[in-house]
C-alpha cells in the first residue's frame, strides 16, 4: 500500500477517534481546562500527529495509547464528581483576593499576582476603587469575580419589596426561513399562531432570517432583506389575525380534552369562527 494512501487513512481514522473521545470527555472552553485536562489535550493531538505522518510507526499502538490518555482523565474526571479532595486536587481551589473590604496580600503573592494585575482585574469588572468591593475571589479557571459592597450594587425590586412576574429565557422560533418546532412547544404556542403573527406584520415566512418570542408572547423577527422595515400591522389585519389565531386555538382545545361536552362546544366555537372569518376576510383584506 502506497504510504499516501496510509497517511489519508490514518488521518480520518484518527480525527474520527479524535472527535468521539473529546465529546465523551465533555466540552469545555479552553480557559475553564485544568492543567491535567490541558496536557490530555496536547498529548492526544501529538499522538495522533506523529503516527499520522509517520506511516512506519505501528498504528495500534496509537489507538492504544490514545485509549490510555482517554480512560484515565475519564476515571479521574468522574471520581473528582464524587470526591471534594480529589477535586481540589485536579482542579485547584478558588483564591480570595479581597474579604470583607480588605486586600488579602498573602493569597495574592501565592497565586503570582501584583498590585497592578489585581486592579486590571477590578477594572475588567467595572470597579476603579478597591474600597468599593466587598469579596473578590479568583477561581479555578482563572476567572475573576467580584461582590460590590451593597451601597455599591444597583437596585432591585426585592430591596425595593417589589414582587415580580418570573421571566422567562425567549425562545427562537425561526431560523433560517424555518419554523423551529421544539422552541415554539416550550413557549406553548404553535405554528398557527406563529403564521398568524407573521400575517400581522405582513412578512412572509421565507423572508425571516431569525424570529424569537418573549415571555410575553411577543413575536421579534430580523428579515434576510435589510432594507425592508417591519410594518406595523393595520387594525383591520390585526383582527383578521385574531379571528385566525381564535379559530386556531379552538380547534387545539377539542383536540386536547377528553371531555366529550367541551370538546363538541369547542368545535361549535371552532366552526362559528371560521364562518365569521369567511364574512369579514373579503371586507379586511
Amino acid at each position: 500500500m502506497p504510504e499516501w494512501t496510509i497517511v489519508i487513512f490514518r488521518s480520518f481514522t484518527l480525527i474520527i477517534i479524535l472527535f468521539l473521545l473529546v465529546k465523551w470527555l465533555g466540552t469545555k472552553q479552553i480557559s475553564q481546562l485544568n492543567v491535567f485536562e490541558t496536557i490530555t489535550g496536547i498529548v492526544l493531538g501529538g499522538i495522533a500527529a506523529v503516527h499520522t505522518m509517520d506511516p512506519s510507526t505501528n498504528f495500534y499502538y496509537a489507538l492504544l495509547a490514545m485509549f490510555i490518555w482517554f480512560i484515565v482523565p475519564f476515571g479521574i474526571e468522574k471520581f473528582s464528581l464524587k470526591s471534594k479532595r480529589v477535586r481540589d486536587f485536579t482542579e485547584g481551589k478558588s483564591t480570595v483576593f479581597i474579604q470583607d473590604g480588605k486586600i488579602m496580600e498573602d493569597n495574592l503573592k501565592k497565586e503570582g499576582y501584583s498590585t497592578d494585575e489585581l486592579m486590571e482585574k477590578l477594572r475588567d469588572n467595572n470597579v476603579f476603587l478597591a474600597s468599593d468591593v466587598e469579596f473578590a475571589v479568583l477561581e479555578p479557571s482563572g476567572t475573576f469575580n467580584i461582590l460590590p459592597k451593597k451601597e455599591n450594587r444597583p437596585l432591585t425590586a426585592k430591596d425595593l419589596g417589589i414582587t415580580v412576574a418570573p421571566d422567562k429565557e425567549p425562545q427562537t422560533v425561526i431560523m433560517d426561513g424555518n419554523i423551529m418546532l421544539e422552541p415554539l412547544a416550550n413557549a406553548a404556542l404553535n405554528p398557527e399562531w406563529l403564521h398568524t403573527e407573521l400575517e400581522k406584520q405582513n412578512i412572509t415566512l421565507e423572508n425571516v432570517f431569525l424570529g424569537q418570542v418573549d415571555h410575553q408572547g411577543q413575536l421579534y423577527v430580523d428579515l434576510y432583506d435589510d432594507h425592508l422595515a417591519v410594518a406595523t400591522p393595520n387594525q383591520s389585519a390585526l383582527l383578521l389575525a385574531t379571528i385566525k389565531k381564535s379559530q386556531a386555538d379552538l380547534e387545539l382545545f377539542a383536540l386536547a380534552t377528553d371531555n366529550p361536552t367541551s370538546k363538541s362546544i369547542y368545535q361549535a366555537c371552532s366552526e362559528k369562527m371560521n364562518k365569521v372569518q369567511n364574512i369579514l376576510e373579503p371586507h379586511l383584506n
